[in-house]
């Protein structure tokens, strides 16, 4: 089966699935999704949200944000992992945000991607779920599907970006992207998944594919 035939069946058979596609992070405003994707780098959406609560009441726009010190955002959120160096670019990201943009979220890719601890994941899920841009924000989730169904080779997530985007339709990849993470945490886990049992796997991965995720 063509690629392009993969990713339209795959298209309906997750809209069927997931026709809803909540954000998973709690926020209220574009900076506050921002500051918790930039927390939820190696760490789960349940942590960011269990700690999120109480940050956001500190600071809940930049200006309140860029008051509290380093140590202060640390202390809120030190149950999340890397949190002494995401507490030090939430307090620099906010004093930016306030001294360049008046303390509103940047709407473009390199605006975005230029604030501490900003890649192009983050910058890419505040686009597509904050202001409605197509973007297709490429998570461990996304990245281990596509490779087990044949729409990437699994090399590196920029490849795979580039691979989802030339076969889904642009107008779907803001949803898509999201139904494909709730997908692999529901259906398609990393480790001691039966590929031949799973709805999607057992007619888009190959035998060899399936072999080697059998010989883990």
């Amino acid at each position: 089966m063509k690629r392009s035939e993969k990713a339209s069946k795959i298209l309906v058979m997750l809209e069927e699935f997931y026709p809803e596609t909540p954000v998973p992070l709690d926020h209220d405003s574009p900076f506050q999704l921002l500051i918790a994707v930039l927390m939820s780098a190696q760490t789960t959406d349940k942590k960011v949200n269990q700690v999120t609560p109480e940050l956001f009441r500190q600071g809940p726009d930049a200006y309140a944000m860029s008051i509290l010190s380093p140590e202060t955002i640390q202390g809120i959120i030190r149950e999340v992992g890397l949190a002494p160096t995401k507490a030090r670019n939430i307090a620099k990201l906010s004093q930016m945000l306030c001294e360049l943009y008046d303390g509103a979220v940047p709407q473009t890719f390199e605006q975005l991607e230029d604030l501490p601890g900003v890649g192009h994941k983050t910058a890419g899920v505040v686009m597509a779920q904050s202001f409605g841009v197509p973007a297709f924000p490429i998570d461990t989730h996304i990245h281990r599907l596509a490779a087990r169904w044949g729409l990437s080779n699994d090399s590196n997530v920029v490849k795979t970006e580039k691979d989802l985007k030339a076969i889904f339709p642009r107008e779907s990849w803001n949803k898509l992207h999201l139904q494909i993470i709730f997908f692999g945490r529901e259906y398609c886990p990393a480790r001691n998944h039966d590929l031949t049992k799973c709805p999607i796997c057992s007619w888009t991965a190959t035998k060899k594919r399936i072999a080697e995720e059998e010989n883990r």
